[in-house]
């Protein structure tokens, strides 16, 4: 571990520079070895650290605002960012300022303003955690907030940044009997069957996970599949499967499940979480649209989407991300919904879901399947746990982070069952 704490300081700095500049992804980045060189501790310390960036990043920058004549270089501005987060955290500030006054001074560029970060941050740490709670909610960037203040209101979204400015809790899918593993683990079983652990610790280090007991899923996104009800010795076909929660849950739940995805890597993983939890599905790594074989009683269709439902876990994506995406997204769930509808048997049910926020990727989407395919019916979601306000106009799911506020919220999820005609 490195003693100074240079080293995982330097690594956040890094993840927030490719984030916020570049575009890139947390689980990209760290995927490609961003913090490979780092030890155990320290890769921990500067995930969290730039995870915690990334979630107050809106309220960091209106603390840093009185102190800043104009705004500094992308490199100081992310180093100040990281400086505030550890301040108001309780850091000692002697030595919070010194590691991001070297910072600022080691890169050529910023070298003059070494100056500025040793006394903007010193006047963070003199307001220190108070000055910090003084502050509002920390704001999701305007090129989303914009559409989902249009969708949802303001009030609906300012409990959504609430419950992304909180993080989630982990939630598990128990292969057998939620309670059971919720006494054990010191969790709660939520309305909908879910486990949530408020204080979790190193997974793999949890009691179960050896033994294939359970599942890291959040809470919503167990939903689409338990809206099938009982799937024992039903023929199913997860589409876009990776990593693999809801093929779990369907092999759990006795299914003969198919999982296809493009994915080779994330494929590994849900066979790796198959063999872990000694349930059985067959893997087939292909494109959706080139898996053609058909007579499936259901279709689980999670569709590629924005994710900008899952923040709450995600906070990169509405900085590493700018929605110039998201119209060639929605046109693939347009053409994977048609695809999929092939692939049933007649009487069979798709399940259609995105975890996206955006009602274009969801309620529009099946107003307009159902515009183009006449026969089609939806069925109103029914399970203990969800409230029948969440059921939408057009009779889909909308579940949001606002929803089980005192619960500790829940990802953006859209589901909706459809039905072929016999």
């Amino acid at each position: 571990m490195d003693q100074s704490g240079l080293l995982p300081r330097r690594s956040a700095h890094h993840l927030l520079m490719q984030i916020t500049t570049e575009g890139r992804l947390m689980a990209e980045l760290i995927a490609g070895g961003a913090l490979a060189q780092l030890a155990p501790d320290d890769r921990a310390r500067a995930q969290r650290l730039a995870t915690d960036a990334l979630r107050g990043l809106d309220r960091a920058d209106r603390m840093l605002k009185p102190y800043l004549k104009k705004p500094p270089t992308d490199h100081v501005m992310n180093a100040l960012r990281l400086g505030v987060i550890e301040l108001v955290q309780g850091e000692a500030a002697h030595g919070v300022v010194n590691a991001y006054v070297e910072l600022v001074a080691r890169h050529k560029r910023s070298q003059t303003m070494k100056g500025l970060t040793n006394a903007v941050l010193r006047r963070i740490a003199d307001e220190g955690p108070e000055g910090w709670a003084k502050r509002a909610v920390p704001l999701t960037p305007g090129w989303l907030r914009q559409p989902l203040v249009a969708a949802w209101g303001r009030d609906a979204v300012t409990g959504m940044e609430a419950a992304h400015f909180a993080g989630a809790p982990l939630d598990l899918t128990a292969k057998t009997d939620p309670q059971t593993l919720a006494d054990a683990l010191g969790g709660m079983v939520l309305p909908t069957g879910s486990v949530r652990l408020a204080q979790a610790g190193q997974v793999s280090g949890l009691a179960g996970y050896d033994t294939g007991d359970w599942w890291v899923q959040d809470a919503a996104a167990a939903v689409p599949v338990k809206l099938l009800g009982d799937v024992a010795g039903l023929r199913v076909l997860d589409l876009c499967a990776a990593p693999g929660g809801k093929t779990l849950q369907l092999a759990a739940g006795g299914a003969d499940v198919i999982a296809v995805d493009l994915s080779e890597k994330r494929m590994t993983r849900l066979t790796e979480n198959l063999a872990r939890t000694g349930l059985s599905a067959k893997t087939v790594i292909s494109d959706a649209f080139a898996f053609d074989e058909s007579g499936f009683d259901a279709v689980l269709l999670d569709a590629p989407c924005s994710a900008t439902g899952t923040i709450r876990r995600h906070p990169d994506l509405p900085y590493a991300k700018d929605g110039s995406e998201f119209g060639a997204l929605i046109a693939q769930q347009e053409a994977l919904i048609d695809h999929a509808l092939t692939l049933l048997r007649p009487g069979g049910r798709l399940v259609y879901c995105t975890c996206s926020l955006l009602p274009d990727e969801g309620e529009v989407q099946v107003e307009e399947a159902l515009i183009r395919h006449k026969d089609l019916t939806i069925t109103a979601p029914a399970l203990p746990g969800l409230d029948p306000a969440w059921t939408t106009e057009e009779g889909g799911l909308r579940l949001r982070p606002d929803y089980w506020a005192d619960l500790g919220g829940m990802d953006g999820f859209y589901i909706a069952v459809l039905t072929k005609p016999a």
